[in-house]
């Protein structure tokens, strides 16, 4: 994370548009539990920031492991894959010539999902991106491994200012050190932490809290 004021990982809207709770119970709490899919997905990103060098190909040079953060989100992490395209109303690089355009590209393990969960990490990317490099970014490409497919994403305004109020509500959250309770769903049988939630036992306290005392209990 960025040593400036507690920055958040940008990788964390994911788990934030997923679920506020798991959010809580990975970024404030500090629990972490590994399923299959965490498996998989951190195997892909090893293989993807494999080749940490630069790479020019017909004229696009593309960066693997970028690291980027944003003042106004309060964020910083890194983007798997951003490809520099030679365009006219792009911007200059130091030691290129020419002027290119930035495509942010996400890599992804599984296939294309029914929400906006992975778009909305991707926009948090180009709104990173945006305010290092003083661009306007209108677009950028998930690629998913099982379909070995790239899908478009248009990054809109509305989108941008999603993202925004996402970090805007982590960052109130991580200062009161809140964990929300939600309503247990379907969606909790694909979360990696169901059995760290715990939510019909836990009602107001904390994962942590009621840790301490199954051990205190335990410990008796």
């Amino acid at each position: 994370m960025n040593s400036d004021d507690n920055y958040q990982q940008l990788s964390s809207i994911q788990h934030f548009a997923f679920c506020r709770r798991q959010w809580a119970l990975i970024h404030i709490e500090q629990q972490w539990a590994e399923n299959l899919r965490t498996v998989e997905g951190e195997l892909l990103h090893e293989k993807v920031h494999d080749v940490f060098a630069d790479d020019k190909r017909r004229g696009v040079i593309t960066v693997r492991a970028m690291a980027i953060s944003s003042k106004a989100l309060r964020v910083s992490g890194q983007c798997d894959v951003v490809e520099f395209i030679p365009d006219e109303d792009g911007i200059t690089l130091n030691g290129h010539k020419g002027k290119f355009k930035v495509y942010p590209v996400e890599y992804k393990h599984g296939e294309p999902k029914e929400d906006q969960v992975d778009i909305l990490q991707l926009v948090a990317q180009a709104i990173c991106l945006e305010e290092m490099l003083c661009c306007k970014i209108d677009e950028g490409a998930i690629f998913y491994e099982k379909i070995r497919r790239r899908q478009r994403v248009e990054i809109t305004d509305l989108l941008r200012k999603q993202v925004s109020d996402m970090f805007a509500e982590m960052n109130e959250l991580m200062n009161r050190h809140y964990t929300p309770r939600v309503k247990p769903s379907k969606c909790c049988n694909a979360c990696s932490l169901k059995n760290l939630c715990l939510p019909k036992l836990l009602r107001n306290k904390s994962v942590s809290a009621y840790i301490s005392q199954y051990i205190a209990d335990e410990g008796g």
